[in-house]
């Protein structure tokens, strides 16, 4: 799965906790249940002390930051500790649509924006944000670094100068030598991260990253947790909700993974390759609906072949020496998860092919500066995954299931092969991906959030979580395809959200709301970029 981003007493406590450890797991003598009631009693004891953010001196709206401990081992509480780093804005308690008056603090809201392998740590600016100040005003917003990431115990499986070479190539139907090349790359990748991290390697998994929010809770104080999950975030908050049904007290899922364990991880990455290739053909009609702007063709198919005439020209030679067609690849991926980012590569699809390649240089290039994030990002999403559930081990399932995919979806199949491959050769112990699902008033009614035509998580995730979760409801954007809808720009989709999480109003069973605006078209590039999105 791809990471959305919003628009993130010691003594006689112990002993009590361990002595009355809550049947978590459905096995009240596991070691783990026993290791996270002793590790979020520490938590509660210790609390965190937040200070100055090292790394964000300059950012607006009061973020402070800090860390929580937790067990590298669940089964083994008192081993060795990691920390995982914490931020937090206060809740302004302010109405920002009447500033006399006080609103009521609900407590801490943490969120989570998926990968696995992305950072939550900036989210609580988004306090700043109109669409978010409601929400602000009631909540602490806290983000947090997951276990591996960034601060918090960070992974590396290659040096990263060597992750980020470019230009590289793509092939959309790969020849047997290209294959044989990524085989032999995800081999590599594989054995280096078994390599780097060593025994500690096998403890970074979703059901632990679902154990740490749980001291994260109570070491913030809160008795019940409030939490808004993004994409990989849905299928963490889901097993969160299996295992501490009690500790819920509101849950948003957004964009959410299909948590049917038979589709944890491998079919789930298939899956997202066929939506791709729809979401893929929504935004090659949207460019010929706006020919006379791009001058790229008057239908998708047109589109396509221009598309595919900048893939054959980057192949032959890279544009400014640095985007070759891996590059191009990737940039326009994200047209898939925001569709806002529909403008921006459209005009620099059409100006590469007029002869100018400086807005696909500059979108689709690969900076130096950022390849130690972005190599620690995929080997938390690659550690994570791997770990999680049995994935075939047999390159011939691979090759057979995708090659047959590719026929009638070929614009993200292979690379996300090459993306996920690893797996195949992963050194160490895989979980047993655990069934989802709660039983009637077992836990508080939730909500989720999801657009019909989302690639990197398909729909019927989120119907099959809705159907897991007694009580839960789902809101749908009808028509739309942008991953990570909650702050986002529909209105309905924003009033269900604040009604939810300010006052614990929730719709019908399903509720549905029209979709939001198409972006408008650009002749020219904005001025300033926008946002950068980071996918995994």
């Amino acid at each position: 799965m791809r990471a959305a981003l919003l628009y993130s007493a010691a003594g006689s406590l112990l002993l009590s906790a361990l002595t009355a450890a809550p049947d978590v797991e459905g096995r009240s003598a596991a070691p783990e249940s026993q290791g996270t009631a002793v590790a979020a009693a520490r938590a509660k004891a210790a609390g965190i002390r937040f200070g100055p953010c090292d790394d964000a001196q300059d950012l607006p709206g009061g973020m402070r930051c800090g860390t929580v401990t937790v067990p590298l081992d669940y089964a083994r509480p008192n081993g060795r500790q990691i920390r995982l780093a914490v931020s937090r804005t206060r809740a302004t308690q302010k109405d920002p649509h009447n500033s006399k008056r006080k609103v009521p603090r609900q407590g801490a809201l943490v969120y989570n924006p998926g990968g696995p392998g992305a950072t939550g740590l900036y989210f609580p600016i988004v306090g700043l944000l109109p669409e978010w100040k409601r929400l602000a005003a009631a909540y602490d917003l806290i983000g947090y670094a997951p276990r591996g990431v960034g601060r918090s115990a960070p992974l590396s499986c290659q040096d990263p100068a060597r992750f980020f070479k470019a230009p590289t190539q793509a092939q959309t139907h790969p020849s047997t030598a290209f294959k044989k090349e990524r085989i032999a790359q995800a081999k590599a990748y594989a054995r280096g991260c078994a390599e780097r991290a060593g025994d500690t390697l096998r403890h970074y998994h979703s059901l632990n990253n679902a154990r740490d929010l749980d001291v994260l809770r109570a070491a913030l104080g809160e008795t019940r947790l409030t939490f808004l999950g993004s994409s990989y975030g849905t299928y963490l908050g889901a097993l969160y909700a299996t295992l501490f049904p009690a500790h819920v007290r509101r849950m948003v899922f957004d964009s959410v993974v299909d948590p049917d364990p038979a589709e944890i991880w491998y079919r789930n990455n298939l899956a997202q390759s066929a939506a791709f290739e729809g979401r893929w053909r929504d935004f090659r009609r949207w460019i010929a609906r706006h020919d006379g702007v791009y001058g790229l063709g008057g239908s998708a198919r047109e589109v396509q072949r221009r598309y595919a005439r900048a893939h054959a020209r980057l192949t032959a030679e890279p544009a400014g020496g640095k985007v070759g067609p891996g590059q191009l690849q990737e940039a326009f991926l994200q047209a898939g998860y925001y569709d806002d980012q529909w403008p921006l590569l459209a005009h620099a699809l059409s100006a590469y092919l007029k002869g100018d390649p400086k807005p696909l240089v500059e979108q689709a290039s690969r900076y130096p500066e950022a390849a130690a994030e972005a190599e620690n990002t995929h080997a938390v999403y690659l550690a994570v995954e791997c770990n999680d559930a049995p994935w075939p081990t047999d390159w011939r399932v691979w090759d057979r299931d995708n090659t047959r995919l590719a026929r009638t979806a070929p614009f993200e199949t292979w690379d996300n092969v090459w993306t996920n491959l690893p797996c195949a050769y992963w050194r160490g112990p895989r979980q047993r991906p655990l069934d989802v699902g709660t039983a009637p008033g077992e836990l508080p009614p939730t909500l989720i959030l999801a657009a019909e035509r989302d690639a990197a998580t398909p729909y019927d995730g989120a119907l099959e979580l809705r159907r897991r979760l007694a009580g839960s409801v789902l809101v749908t954007e009808r028509n739309a395809g942008a991953h990570g809808l909650a702050g986002g720009p529909n209105a309905c989709v924003n009033g269900h959200l604040e009604a939810y999480l300010l006052d614990g109003r929730l719709p019908g069973r399903h509720a549905q709301c029209q979709p939001h605006a198409e972006p408008e078209p650009r002749s020219t590039a904005p001025e300033k970029p926008g946002a950068e999105r980071r996918l995994r």
